[in-house]
């Protein structure tokens, strides 16, 4: 009785992420294909995604900062007892 209703539940929930899954790609795949993107005569794609890179770029070095930071700090030196 146990080993069924874990199977159901098991099941439930894969057809749960399954839809939530299916949702989160149908709404990436429609992102994806822009007026912008697919027309030839668009004006360059590089003006929106020249932010998102800047963004990108700007959180890479905040990162990179920080982890230089706390490399530069000395380890406690913990007393002897």
């Amino acid at each position: 009785m146990k080993a069924i209703f874990g199977v159901l539940s098991l099941l439930i929930v894969v057809a749960v992420v399954g839809t939530l899954v299916k949702k989160q790609l149908a709404e990436v795949s429609t992102i994806h294909m822009t007026p912008q993107e697919t027309s030839p005569m668009a004006a360059p794609a590089s003006a929106p995604g020249g932010q998102v890179r800047q963004q990108s770029q700007q959180i890479q070095q905040q990162v990179k900062q920080s982890i230089e930071a706390s490399m530069q700090q000395a380890r406690p030196v913990p007393e002897d007892k």
